[in-house]
């Protein structure tokens, strides 16, 4: 009877172990969440269309994006003169699951006459862009009348976004409004020529950036852009982009 009493307890807890198990399965998140998966295309085929052009307002010229090989991987590349136009993907994040974004990108020069604090020289070789959603509900009264005005001028521009730049002249890690609307903040990555022609692993955490230029909590994210632009300045650049994904941790 006692053998029949320890059978029956062991077959309970291996049912409870397994239903366990199953459970995490189906309730566990990945540690990932690919954004661009660039380096799983063949060179030789089109972008995929979850990646559609970003526009603007009065902008005739536009950055070309196509894929290429770079350095044995699938990756993109954008030749921008005297242009701006970038490559969007809509998505739903909540930086709260995954809060840090990670990519590579390579660009063969700097922008000599980019300067980040002036209209004229708001351009730039590289930029990852971050755009976020726009909840009615959590705006107040004069950022509504900014968000509605800048609409106006520019065109379909989100709430708030965030632009990972670039730079030429401007300290790593500086925050400054973008000269032309303070919904978009604008963070320095790069700076200078000391990295260009180089593959570089970049990672942020969006969701403490977002804190720190905002004051406070973000909204969803709601589209992920790659942007290289020269229409201020009247220049060329050239830029590499691979792969891009949100995760739930640091990696350094």
């Amino acid at each position: 009877m006692f053998m029949n009493l320890l059978n029956q307890v062991k077959s309970r807890l291996c049912i409870v172990t397994i239903m366990a198990a199953v459970s995490m399965s189906i309730y566990a998140k990945p540690m990932h969440l690919y954004i661009a998966e660039f380096s799983s295309q063949s060179a030789s085929q089109p972008l995929s269309v979850d990646w559609q052009p970003l526009t603007f307002k009065k902008i005739p010229s536009h950055t070309d994006y196509k894929l290429v090989m770079d350095d044995g991987m699938t990756v993109v590349k954008a030749v921008s003169q005297s242009a701006a136009s970038g490559l969007m993907r809509k998505v739903s994040i909540n930086l709260k699951e995954y809060p840090v974004v990670h990519w590579r990108w390579k660009v063969d020069d700097i922008l000599q006459s980019s300067d980040a604090t002036r209209k004229k020289g708001d351009d730039y070789p590289a930029r990852i862009y971050i755009t976020f959603a726009y909840e009615p509900d959590r705006v107040g009264l004069l950022k509504k009348i900014k968000y509605k005005l800048g609409r106006k001028l520019f065109g379909d521009i989100p709430i708030a976004a965030i632009n990972y730049i670039w730079e030429t002249r401007l300290p790593v890690n500086t925050v400054i409004n973008n000269p032309y609307t303070a919904l978009t903040k604008m963070i320095v990555i790069q700076s200078g020529g000391s990295h260009t022609g180089q593959w570089l692993s970049e990672e942020r955490n969006v969701y403490q950036d977002y804190l720190k230029a905002f004051g406070e909590e973000p909204p969803l994210v709601n589209g992920v852009a790659i942007m290289t632009d020269t229409d201020n300045t009247d220049g060329q650049a050239t830029a590499w982009y691979g792969d891009i994904y949100f995760s739930n941790e640091a990696h350094e």
